[in-house]
């Protein structure tokens, strides 16, 4: 990779990091070139607005996210396997991509209505669809128990799995896929005793 395309992946990391601290609305173009070791002016030089990074920044999740979650999809595993693929891909995209976790689930809901960010609208539709979609397939093959309430098990499941970017360090003492298992355990087996 030559000089240009790396520091532009480090600028983007590093504002990353700042909006995911500060928030995007409260971050400063000349905060993100401080944290980068550079001048707000040369920032431009890789960057036309605060804006472009931030979109770049979802939209490089967002793809990255949606070729893992596609892939296990397209596998045609059955629906508890299908279930614990997902999480252990949304762990391992926190892994990857915590800040820009952090930064989605904090600023996504003003950012919708903003044109430039349409396609979160229909990746929150996407995803909705896919895990719905699982826990639906779940129970028709009794996969998973007939009494559950599928809305309430994605979102108690959704928001379990994407919190963890608040508090997941990947230099941590577990694994993405530790702490992927762990969820599954509980999610899938409880945390009662078995009789």
């Amino acid at each position: 990779m030559s000089a240009a395309p790396q520091r532009r992946e480090e600028i983007l990391a590093t504002a990353a990091e700042v909006f995911a601290a500060q928030g995007y609305n409260a971050t400063t173009v000349r905060e993100i070139a401080d944290a980068a070791g550079m001048l707000a002016g040369s920032l431009y030089y890789h960057f036309d607005s605060k804006e472009s990074m931030l979109d770049e920044i979802l939209s490089t999740f967002l793809d990255e996210l949606w070729a893992r979650y596609d892939a296990v999809l397209a596998a045609g595993l059955g629906p508890r396997e299908t279930l614990e693929a997902l999480v252990i891909e949304s762990f391992r995209e926190i892994d990857r991509h915590r800040a820009a976790v952090a930064i989605y689930q904090r600023e996504s809901k003003h950012l919708l209505a903003q044109p430039r960010f349409g396609y979160l609208a229909g990746s929150q539709a996407q995803f909705e669809k896919a895990w719905l979609g699982t826990l639906e397939r779940g129970v028709a093959t009794e996969a998973f128990r007939a009494d559950l309430d599928i809305r309430l098990t994605y979102r108690f499941v959704r928001d379990t799995v994407w919190v963890a970017a608040s508090w997941y360090r990947p230099d941590g003492p577990s694994s993405a896929e530790e702490i992927a298992g762990q969820y599954l355990s509980t999610v899938l087996e409880g945390i009662a005793p078995r009789a």
